[in-house]
C-alpha cells in the first residue's frame, strides 16, 4: 500500500508533499501520481515509423554493397571501374582480382630486401647527396650522374642543401631541370627531392678548416643531423637500396652501382683516393674512416671522456688499425672483399632495410665514434655486414692542404725570380740592339768576304793546276827516259865487268 498524505501522520508522500521534492519547489511542473495511469500518446506511432525507416536503410544499404561487389568482380573493364569509383564517392577502385580504397596504400617490403642483381629485378634505389657550398663541385656531379648505367626511371634523388653561401641550390635546380628536360628519356630519373635545412654547421669549408683536428667531434655530429633528416625525409617503402655519394668524388666507374651490388652486402664501400702534383708523389690515399677495429683503438677508447669521439688519421690518437686505403693494388682483384668496422662516408651503397632496422649515423658519441664510423659500427653490433673493397678505387677531387698550397706558392715565387732573371740577362745580352745589328752585319760581312775569298782561290788553284799540267807531263817524261837511260847504263856497265871477270877467270885457268 502506497503512503497518503495526511494530517497527522509524519510520513511525507514520496511525490508530493507542500510544492516540493528534495527540497526544490515544484510549483506547476508536472506531477507523477503514483495511483494514476498515464497512456501513450502519438509517441508510439514515431516511434513505429522511425523504426521502419531504419530497417528500409538497413536493407538498401546491404543492397548497395552487394552490387559494388558485383560490379568489382564482375568486370575489369575501366568504364566499370569509373561507375564504381563514382558510386562509392571516390572511396573504393576495383581491380582484376579485389578492390581497394584509393586513400590507402599497400606495400609488401619482403619485395624490397635488395639483391645480387637489382637492376634485372627492378629495385629502387635512392640516391641522398648532402650539400654544402658545392657549387663548383655541381656540373662534375651531374657528368658523372648521366653516365651511371643503372636504369635512371629506378633511381630516386634527394638532396640536402645546408649552410650555403654559395649558390648551390640554383645550380642545383638548373642542372636538375637540364636532365629531366632532355630529349632522351632514358636520362630521366625518377622521384627528386630538394630538401633546405641549416643545422649550425660554422666550420668553414677550405681543407684546414674542415680537417683540422680540433674541429672534427663537433663537425662529424652535425654532419650525422644532416644525413639523419635527409634519410629519414626521403626514404619511401618501396626502396631497395640507399647510395650515399659525396659531390666532389672526381673519377669513378659507370658501373659502381652493379659492382657493387653484386656483392649483395648489407653495407659496402670502395676505396676512396686522390690524385696528387707529381711533386707530392702523385697520388695518396684519401679517406682513412674505411678500418678494422683494433685491441690499441679499443683500449685508447677506454680512456676517453663519455662523449668524445675517436678520428683516424691524427697524431692525437694511435690507433693502428688496418686501413682499406693503405691495402690497395692496382693490380689486385677488384672483388677482393675486407670486413669492416667504420666506415667513411664518400661512397656508401646500403640495402634500405639496415636503415629500417634502425641503424642510423650517430650525433653522438656512440662506442666514441660518431657520423659514417658510427654507423659501421651500430650496422656490426646489429650483426650485419659491413664490406670494403681494397683494391676497387673511386678517386676524390685534389683539395690542397695549407702546407701544399705553401709549397705551390714558394713554386710559383721561385718560377718568377727565374723567369726575371732570364729576361734580365736578355736585356743586357740586347741592350743595343742597333750596336748589336751592326755587329752582327759586320760579322755576317765578313763571313761573306772569307767565303768569297776562299772562292776566289779555289778558283785561281784550279786554273794554276791546269796550266802546270803540260809542264809537269813533260818533267815526268823526262824523269822516265832518265830513268831509262840510266838503267842501259847501268846494264852495259854491269856487261862490262862481267866480262872482265870472266876474262880474269879464264887466264888463271890457262895457267893452271
Amino acid at each position: 500500500m502506497l503512503p497518503i498524505a495526511s494530517t497527522g501522520s509524519k510520513v511525507i508522500p514520496r511525490h508530493h508533499v507542500g510544492g516540493y521534492s528534495d527540497g526544490y519547489p515544484r510549483g506547476k511542473t508536472f506531477d507523477i501520481s503514483p495511483h494514476r495511469y498515464q497512456p501513450r500518446s502519438a509517441n508510439s506511432v514515431h516511434r513505429k515509423r522511425t523504426q521502419s525507416f531504419v530497417r528500409l536503410g538497413i536493407v538498401a544499404a546491404i543492397l548497395f554493397l552487394l552490387m559494388l561487389y558485383t560490379l568489382s568482380r564482375g568486370s575489369s573493364s575501366s568504364s566499370s571501374s569509373g561507375a564504381l569509383s563514382v558510386l562509392s564517392l571516390g572511396l573504393l577502385s576495383s581491380g582484376d582480382t579485389d578492390f581497394e580504397l584509393e586513400t590507402v596504400r599497400y606495400y609488401d617490403l619482403s619485395n624490397v630486401q635488395g639483391t645480387a642483381r637489382g637492376w634485372e629485378r627492378e629495385e629502387r634505389i635512392l640516391v641522398c647527396v648532402p650539400l654544402r657550398d658545392a657549387e663548383a663541385h655541381l656540373p662534375m656531379f651531374f657528368s658523372h650522374l648521366r653516365n651511371l648505367t643503372y636504369p635512371h626511371h629506378l633511381m630516386d634523388l634527394a638532396f640536402l642543401v645546408s649552410d650555403s653561401k654559395d649558390n648551390t641550390l640554383g645550380v642545383l635546380t638548373e642542372n636538375l631541370e637540364k636532365i629531366q628536360a632532355s630529349e632522351d628519356e632514358s636520362m630521366h630519373f625518377g622521384e627528386i627531392s630538394i630538401i633546405e635545412k641549416d643545422f649550425g654547421q660554422v666550420v668553414k669549408q677550405d681543407v684546414e678548416s674542415r680537417h683540422g683536428f680540433a674541429a672534427q667531434a663537433g663537425r662529424r655530429k652535425l654532419m650525422a643531423r644532416a644525413r639523419n633528416w635527409l634519410l629519414s625525409a626521403a626514404l619511401r617503402p618501396y626502396h631497395s637500396w640507399v647510395y650515399w655519394r659525396d659531390v666532389d668524388v672526381e673519377t669513378a666507374p659507370f658501373t659502381i652501382l652493379e659492382d657493387l651490388m653484386r656483392h649483395n652486402k648489407d653495407v659496402i664501400v670502395p676505396n676512396v683516393w686522390r690524385p696528387l702534383p707529381e711533386w707530392l708523389g702523385g697520388e695518396q690515399p684519401y679517406d682513412l674512416n674505411s678500418w678494422q677495429e683494433s685491441e690499441t683503438a679499443l683500449a685508447l677508447a677506454d680512456t676517453l671522456d663519455e662523449d668524445a669521439v675517436i678520428v683516424e688519421g691524427y697524431a692525437e690518437y694511435a690507433t693502428y688499425r688496418p686501413h682499406l686505403a693503405y691495402l690497395r693494388d692496382p693490380y689486385g682483384d677488384p672483388d677482393v672483399e675486407m670486413e669492416l668496422d667504420g666506415v667513411g662516408g664518400v661512397s656508401i651503397l646500403a640495402k634500405a632495410k639496415v636503415f629500417r632496422y634502425g641503424v642510423h649515423f650517430p650525433a653522438f658519441s656512440f662506442e666514441k665514434h660518431a657520423e659514417t664510423e658510427g654507423f659501421g659500427k651500430m650496422a656490426r653490433k646489429l650483426g650485419l655486414s659491413v664490406i670494403g673493397l681494397p683494391h676497387y678505387t673511386i678517386w676524390h677531387a685534389y683539395e690542397p692542404s695549407v702546407e701544399d698550397i705553401k709549397h705551390m706558392e714558394l713554386a710559383q715565387e721561385q718560377a718568377e725570380k727565374e723567369k726575371a732573371e732570364k729576361a734580365r740577362k736578355m736585356k743586357e745580352s740586347f741592350s743595343d740592339a742597333t750596336g748589336q745589328w751592326e755587329k752582327d752585319k759586320a760579322e755576317l760581312q765578313n763571313m761573306a768576304t772569307r767565303e768569297k775569298k776562299k772562292e776566289e782561290a779555289a778558283a785561281a788553284a784550279a786554273d794554276n793546276k791546269v796550266d802546270a799540267a803540260p809542264a809537269v807531263e813533260q818533267v815526268s817524261n823526262d824523269n822516265a827516259g832518265a830513268k831509262e837511260g840510266g838503267g842501259r847504263m847501268k846494264e852495259k856497265v854491269v856487261v862490262e865487268v862481267d866480262e872482265e871477270l870472266g876474262g880474269g877467270k879464264a887466264g888463271k885457268a890457262g895457267n893452271a
